[in-house]
């Protein structure tokens, strides 16, 4: 430990000159990260404390402020503390947030500390821009979860007979229809907001992958108001209906236990609920994990990335503390533990899934990923505001939450009304 530390401080300061502050800063300062995230329990939980522990290991002190809650009260708490000229030194933020945000306040230039690691190279290219808003990176992202995956219990399977995966929208429906008929609650989803932007972000991108990046991506006014918006909006309906009627407003992991004994059957999640299927004691082997339903038959993959900014800060130590936490967020080994705690993928393109650490459902979403990208069919998510800014997001996922709890709504009208909502928030 002694000698890594030594080799790790010793190309700390070199990157720190590198990127403008000077070297003597590192010995006579304690690295110190001041962090806000809204990761406060559970696998994320488990995970940003993981990574303090190694933030200390290497002789940092770590302080991570966690607000509870959905990603606004973490934004609320980092606009205050910018307001008041007291931003962390970095916080969680991702996607286009990482450009709208790096207007209001100064960030902290990563260029040399990323060239230095060549790691640029290792990332995919889908992420590369949204780190790297004006030319310069000034966030980087931590981990990958493949939202458009699909959880199955065995026991539930068992009970109807199913062996595999349903590999299409039709095929879903048969399913659940069957464990429906068996006693079987066949959609273990809860009944949030961002759930409820997910199950219809998985069902567009399972129609067509096309039609999202035009219509969830890139507002497209015709694609908004497609038949393939209109199929995703109809085939919502069908997974609305297969939930338990007593959800609303409840988070999925409170169906949990009935998914793992297998009275319920099918959960649309993204790979975080292995962490917290593994959190609550469960058996990764009692669970089938694959590829949301996909009509095209070619892989897709709908990406949520979390990451971190860097708030520029004057303090030697923070500076100090910014250069340490860069450096161990962009090394493969801290990547892996982070990845295995909270179910997702490594952002490194570069890291060997193979070995007993790693799931099956790890290693199709990392296969899959790099099938998408090969075939530009890798998408961002709308729910975890990959896809667009947060007032955006907001104004179609109240459409959807809406359409979800409210079945005198058509498809037709849906359609109409998330096309008129994203004129309004575009203001």
């Amino acid at each position: 430990m002694l000698s890594r530390r030594r080799d790790f401080l010793a190309g700390a300061a070199g990157m720190a000159a590198m990127a403008g502050i000077p070297a003597v800063a590192w010995p006579q300062a304690k690295p110190r990260v001041t962090f806000i995230s809204q990761w406060s329990a559970g696998s994320d939980g488990a995970a940003i404390t993981g990574l303090g522990k190694r933030l200390e290991e290497e002789g940092g002190i770590w302080q991570h402020s966690p607000v509870p809650g959905f990603t606004t009260e973490m934004m609320n708490k980092l606009r205050a503390d910018i307001i008041a000229g007291n931003p962390p030194a970095a916080s969680q933020l991702k996607g286009p947030e990482i450009a709208a945000w790096s207007k209001i306040a100064p960030t902290v230039d990563l260029d040399a500390v990323v060239a230095a690691a060549d790691y640029e190279k290792l990332v995919p290219a889908e992420l590369v821009g949204l780190h790297k808003p004006q030319g310069h990176w000034i966030a980087l992202p931590m981990q990958v979860y493949r939202i458009n995956t699909i959880f199955l219990s065995r026991p539930a399977m068992a009970k109807v007979g199913a062996t595999k995966a349903p590999a299409t929208w039709a095929e879903f429906n048969e399913l659940a229809a069957a464990m429906k008929a068996a006693g079987i609650i066949p959609v273990a989803n809860g009944g949030i907001r961002w759930d409820d932007g997910m199950k219809l972000e998985i069902a567009l991108a399972g129609i067509s992958a096309d039609a999202y990046r035009a219509g969830i991506m890139q507002l497209d006014p015709k694609a908004l108001k497609g038949p393939e918006m209109t199929a995703a909006f109809a085939q919502l309906r069908k997974i609305a209906g297969w939930m338990d009627p007593t959800t609303a407003a409840q988070h999925y992991s409170v169906h949990l236990p009935k998914f793992l004994k297998g009275d319920a059957g099918m959960l649309l999640m993204g790979g975080w609920a292995q962490g917290v299927i593994k959190g609550l004691g469960g058996k990764i082997d009692d669970i089938l994990i694959a590829a949301a339903p996909q009509d095209e038959g070619k892989p897709c993959f709908v990406l949520n990335a979390d990451s971190m900014i860097f708030w520029k800060r004057s303090e030697a130590d923070l500076q100090a503390g910014q250069l340490l936490l860069a450096r161990l967020i962009m090394q493969k080994d801290v990547q892996e533990k982070y990845s295995q705690t909270t179910g997702s993928i490594p952002v490194r393109t570069d890291v060997d899934l193979s070995g007993p650490a790693w799931s099956d459902g790890q290693r199709d979403a990392a296969a899959a990923l790099i099938e998408a990208f090969k075939s530009k069919r890798v998408l961002l998510s709308l729910a975890h505001n990959m896809a667009q800014p947060n007032q955006i997001s907001a104004a179609m996922i109240d459409v959807i939450t809406e359409f979800i709890h409210n079945d005198k709504v058509s498809p037709e009208q849906a359609v109409a009304r998330i096309a008129q909502a994203v004129d309004n928030a575009r203001g």
